[in-house]
């Protein structure tokens, strides 16, 4: 049963009252978003900048300042764990206000950061992150795009591309069209992890904010895009209700 079940809808209000009343909220709100935008990037640069207001923390999904490093040091110690180096190059989708990248920027070499963002507001939460953890001789790179085609970046210059909690906000045409040109921007031999929400039943989106994807699916569209995709096993291990998967340039 899906969180768009009527059902499910009626148990959970039961279950949960207290949580009705700031849903019906978002969802007023979230309505008005969509009828006053054109697509879905537009409409989450909305969603963005209304949360990031009230809080950037909580607008990249920490529930408390704890959190919120609790969840960077678990993205950091993972991909060094899994190969980051520090004369690397790393892109991070979806950057948001630095919880893990203060570490990534403080981990690698100078200029070795770049971070994008389809927030601005966001992004200017990330340069106060910047100064508060005394980063800025680490000349990150910060920038805010309109979509996921990578235009404006070097053919192979990327060893390391990340995305925590991108995926899980996006419909699948915003994923292809980040599979159908991260490739491009990738070393042969780099890799690319990211996060999604993953479902075993029916796929599914929560208010055009939360989607929730079957592993084929994602594995499928990735080698569409001459990319292989591996389950990443270990991640499930750690305190995150998101999976992982890592994808590689197929062998030519």
């Amino acid at each position: 049963m899906t969180r768009t079940n009527p059902l499910y809808q009626i148990r959970y209000a039961v279950r949960h009252p207290d949580r009705v009343l700031p849903h019906l909220r978002r969802l007023a709100r979230d309505t008005w978003f969509r009828l006053r935008t054109r697509d879905h990037i537009s409409y989450y640069r909305a969603v963005m900048r209304s949360d990031t207001a009230r809080n950037p923390e909580a607008a990249v999904g920490s529930k408390s300042h704890e959190r919120w490093l609790a969840l960077g040091q678990m993205q950091f110690d993972y991909l060094v764990k899994h190969g980051l180096r520090p004369e690397m190059r790393m892109l991070e989708i979806g950057c948001g206000n630095l919880r893990a990248g203060r570490l990534f920027i403080d981990y690698l070499h100078t200029g070795g950061y770049y971070g994008i963002d389809i927030s601005p507001d966001i992004l200017m939460s990330a340069q106060e992150v910047l100064v508060r953890y005394g980063l800025q001789d680490k000349l990150p790179h910060l920038t805010p795009v309109k979509d996921l085609r990578f235009a404006f970046l070097p053919d192979e210059y990327f060893d390391v591309v990340h995305a925590h909690s991108v995926f899980s906000h996006s419909p699948l045409h915003v994923i292809e069209e980040c599979f159908a040109h991260v490739g491009r921007v990738m070393k042969p031999e780099g890799w690319f992890d990211f996060t999604f929400d993953r479902t075993e039943g029916r796929e599914h989106q929560v208010l055009h904010e939360d989607f929730y994807y079957r592993t084929e699916t994602l594995v499928n569209l990735a080698a569409k895009h001459g990319l292989t995709a591996k389950f990443m096993e270990d991640w499930e291990e750690l305190p995150h209700k998101q999976s992982k998967i890592r994808v590689t340039r197929a062998a030519a």
